[in-house]
């Protein structure tokens, strides 16, 4: 079991940034990456990848012919990702843009994109931005556009969720003596999905529980 609360101190060296998320991960992020290019991408669709990080989702998405727009406050993270574009062969399709969640609707024209991806970030936001960024990503999607978020989750189950709070407490005192920030599991997100006006929401839970995947649908007819 492995808590992503950590990232926060990963994302302070974004060099080694991609080395120690495979290592949180148990080497399942790359699964995870394709996992949601698969459900968000093809030839001519376009991306909206929040907290794009080291760009692993987008440049997922880029290679399935997707043209993507990809969003992150870390400088230094986005730079890893243009370098890891060029050695692609995939710069000319993906635009990084250094923004925080708060500024994409100045960005990003209203119903101008045809999915947008949100991984292991929005753990990072207060309840109040988590509804905000849903409400938001809602106002970038065409009508009939999808949502995807994978995050941290506590996992079912007595046994499983006290593991989970031993393993984590220890990683939560770290990280918040490093870098004074934090990541919270992802809570009530049904409900959340449902105010920020999408349907079709779908939960799925991977790695034995620990991180929740979310696909939603903006409906047809909306604005």
């Amino acid at each position: 079991m492995s808590s992503f609360v950590y990232m926060k101190v990963l994302e302070s060296t974004p060099s080694r940034y991609d080395r120690g998320i495979r290592l949180l991960s148990r080497g399942r992020i790359e699964a995870l990456y394709t996992e949601l290019a698969t459900r968000a991408a093809a030839p001519g669709r376009r991306i909206l990848d929040v907290g794009c990080g080291t760009g692993g989702v987008a440049l997922a998405c880029a290679a399935r012919g997707a043209d993507v727009i990809g969003i992150d406050g870390n400088a230094g993270m986005l730079e890893v990702a243009r370098a890891k574009a060029t050695a692609a062969q995939l710069q000319e399709r993906i635009q990084w843009l250094q923004l925080d969640a708060a500024e994409i609707e100045d960005r990003v024209p209203a119903g101008s994109v045809d999915a947008v991806t949100a991984c292991l970030m929005v753990g990072e936001l207060a309840p109040q931005e988590q509804a905000y960024l849903l409400k938001t990503a809602a106002a970038c999607l065409r009508p009939g556009g999808v949502l995807l978020v994978a995050d941290e989750v506590v996992p079912p189950g007595g046994l499983a969720r006290l593991a989970y709070r031993l393993w984590r407490g220890p990683l939560v005192v770290v990280t918040w003596l490093l870098t004074q920030t934090t990541t919270r599991p992802l809570r009530d997100w049904g409900r959340l999905l449902r105010e920020a006006g999408f349907e079709h929401c779908t939960e799925e839970r991977l790695w034995g529980g620990s991180l929740l995947l979310l696909q939603a649908t903006k409906p047809e007819g909306s604005p």
